[in-house]
């Protein structure tokens, strides 16, 4: 995701900003924050590094290849440092937090590191830097949600966008490093979370998703500190906006997925019938050291509530392969538990220790990394295994699309997603981006179903 930025307050002084932002949601909603906070001293964006006066690079610290990523990218703008010695560069986010030292050590080039609770502070920081020096600010906040800030819609196609909801998380799951880069969790006003959706479906969007590392804790709070509004309050605050707004959650912990969040999916037709249910592991042992709160036992019951309430219930989830003295048998119960659950997709990685978790601190990281890699390639084996039955089970059946724009192949095909959040095309014909279209699927791979429009209809639940 590319682009941003703007004017300085100083009359005729134009500056452009040009973002980059990789990794989850998450951080396109903090690049979309930023945006914001920017436009109101006066910037504009630009998406050509090569106009830009300021050049911020926005990525997690969850997985070792994001931040690889990141310091190869940060080597490739160093000819637009020499080309443009007063060209300011800065790094935001969860990795600025967590690598503030080695990132100033390393990389001359970096003129800014702002962690994710101090997106105010960035217009002092560049006047800071202009001045002479460098500017750094990576305080965690105990009360920072950016609820009144009105996000910068980056790259937008008019019909969907992402809403924080919360910031934080209290899960001190033992390989993950977000509790310490984005501090204890805390939740936005269900006011403000109202209003943002409402504004934005005034202005022609038709979905919404709910973000925050954990969305199903999100509990709105009084000046008591006692609970007035829990997530699922909140996801039928939000469905009642209007019957064609579509609203869809990212991301869960199991441990917090109520059967009242299920029952309120259940009754509200325009909220898309998907839950991303990461499991990270299918051994008991193994999620243990994990520090998941669950066992296998309980994860199966859990799946199995939710297609009971829901039988059409997308879900997708996170694995984990590899992770710290993990066995031949217990990987296997992984694989077996892949197979038996029949998960839509999911996300894949070997493990990669994170230093500073509680994993680095008390585990070895003892499995070879090609023990690892031959795990996540039978993982990823089973995954598409899956995927493919699964979307070719579809074939036949009618799904209620958005159209959320063309086709990456062919501009005489429409894109968009079903309620299980699968990837749908389809003839353009006389369809346009923003319309609910009911699709015959005809043919399906493994991670896209293709079809033949039947109709438009006015929104998700009608006929």
């Amino acid at each position: 995701m590319k682009g941003i930025i703007a004017k300085t307050a100083t009359p005729n002084a134009e500056r452009k900003l040009y973002i980059e932002t990789y990794g989850c949601a998450m951080n396109l909603a903090d690049s979309e924050v930023v945006a914001s906070i920017l436009a109101d001293k006066g910037f504009q964006t630009t998406n050509l590094i090569e106009q830009a006066d300021v050049v911020f690079i926005n990525t997690c610290s969850i997985r070792d290849n994001a931040e690889s990523h990141v310091w190869g990218r940060l080597k490739e703008f160093k000819p637009h440092k020499r080309k443009n010695p007063k060209l300011i560069i800065g790094v935001l986010g969860c990795m600025a937090e967590r690598l503030k030292n080695d990132l100033l050590e390393k990389e001359q080039i970096i003129d800014i590191v702002v962690g994710p609770d101090a997106y105010r502070d960035i217009p002092r920081l560049i006047e800071q830097v202009d001045e002479g020096g460098r500017a750094v600010n990576v305080l965690l906040s105990r009360e920072e949600t950016y609820a009144e800030i009105t996000p910068v819609r980056l790259s937008s196609n008019g019909v969907t966008a992402f809403i924080s909801i919360m910031r934080g998380c209290n899960n001190m799951c033992s390989f993950c490093v977000v509790p310490f880069t984005r501090g204890r969790e805390r939740s936005r006003p269900s006011a403000s979370v109202v209003q943002e959706a409402q504004n934005l479906y005034e202005a022609g969007y038709k979905e919404v998703t709910l973000l925050g590392q954990n969305v199903d804790s999100y509990n709105e709070q009084n000046e008591a500190g006692e609970s007035i509004c829990n997530f699922a309050g909140l996801l039928k605050k939000v469905a009642a906006i209007a019957p064609d707004l579509r609203v869809r959650f990212s991301s869960s912990h199991p441990k917090d997925i109520t059967d009242e969040v299920l029952f309120a999916m259940q009754s509200h037709p325009n909220i898309c019938k998907h839950i991303h249910f990461p499991i990270q592991s299918g051994n008991s042992r193994v999620l243990n050291l994990m520090n998941r709160t669950y066992d296998r036992e309980w994860l199966i019951q859990r799946i199995q509530r939710i297609r009971e309430l829901m039988p059409n219930c997308g879900i997708s989830t996170d694995i984990i392969a590899g992770f710290c003295s993990e066995t031949e048998v217990e990987h296997q119960e992984t694989v077996s538990m892949m197979r038996d659950m029949q998960f839509n997709f999911a996300f894949m990685y070997a493990y990669s220790e994170r230093e500073g978790t509680l994993a680095q601190r008390r585990y070895a990281d003892d499995i070879p990394s090609e023990v690892k890699s031959r795990r996540l390639a039978e993982i990823i084996s089973t995954q598409q295994k899956n995927s493919v039955q699964l979307n070719q089970n579809e074939i036949g059946q009618i799904h209620t699309v958005l159209a959320e724009g063309f086709s990456k192949r062919s501009d005489q095909d429409l894109r968009g997603r079903n309620e299980q959040n699968i990837i749908v095309i389809f003839p353009k014909e006389n369809y346009q981006k923003g319309d609910y279209v009911r699709v015959k699927i005809e043919s399906s791979s493994q991670t896209t179903l293709v079809g033949k429009a039947i109709e438009k209809i006015q929104q998700p639940n009608s006929n």
